[in-house]
């Protein structure tokens, strides 16, 4: 009998700007999730299964946020994007690095979530900075955050500096494309391992083809946030 209920994977961007990093490095690990998880399907011979991969920018629900937060009712537009975090079989929550922790909107949007919704949930943690330094805001601010909302955050966080941006890394440093694609190993087997466990049912993949634009083509005109 062939599973017919889609993976969903939902990035949660925080980014300002357009251009965003912020919503480039949560583009590039929804791709690597897919990615794996369609190699994970090949390799096990699993039951095709589709793979949805939404973005959510929180720039697009500031205002809406606000208003959440003042009055109690979310927009209809604010309730899909709730729904859609809490109802996702795995996350990916990349903020940009503002006064040294999280943004003010991307913690206004996950105060929204009820403490219980995300229980369990798989989750990759990722920011974007100016500067390396800023890269402990990962264990620091995020990481707690999500272990208060009961998630497991996968073991490889991603930080992505100014720097970081086209760089393979050295014999000391492995570089951002090798920790996103870790990164977005590490959900994909959270997120099978996840559904087997919960759903009993042996889940499968469709082979779509990544369609993020490559990092080169978007260094040119790409603005930090």
């Amino acid at each position: 009998m062939f599973a017919t209920t889609p993976l969903r994977v939902v990035a949660v961007s925080a980014g300002l700007s357009q251009p965003s990093s912020t919503r480039l490095l949560a583009d590039r690990l929804a791709a690597a999730t897919r990615e794996r998880l369609v190699a994970e399907q090949d390799r096990n011979d699993r039951d095709d299964r589709d793979v949805e991969v939404r973005v959510i920018e929180l720039r697009d629900l500031a205002v809406d946020i606000a208003n959440h937060l003042v009055s109690g009712f979310p927009s209809a537009g604010l309730r899909e994007a709730i729904d859609a975090v809490t109802e996702a079989d795995g996350l990916i929550a990349v903020t940009p690095v503002f006064t040294a922790s999280y943004s003010g909107l991307f913690k206004s949007f996950f105060d929204l979530i009820d403490p219980t919704a995300l229980t369990g949930k798989p989750v990759v943690i990722a920011a974007t900075g100016g500067t390396a330094r800023h890269s402990l805001v990962l264990e620091h601010a995020l990481r707690p955050l999500f272990a208060y909302l009961r998630a497991v955050t996968v073991p490889t966080s991603v930080y992505a500096a100014s720097e970081d941006w086209g760089s393979s890394g050295d014999e000391y440093t492995e570089g951002l494309p090798s920790r996103i694609r870790r990164a977005g190993g590490e959900l994909a087997s959270a997120v099978l391992g996840r559904t087997v466990s919960e759903a009993s049912r042996t889940p499968g993949l469709d082979d779509g083809e990544d369609a993020v634009v490559p990092f080169e083509q978007q260094l040119a005109d790409l603005r930090l946030d």
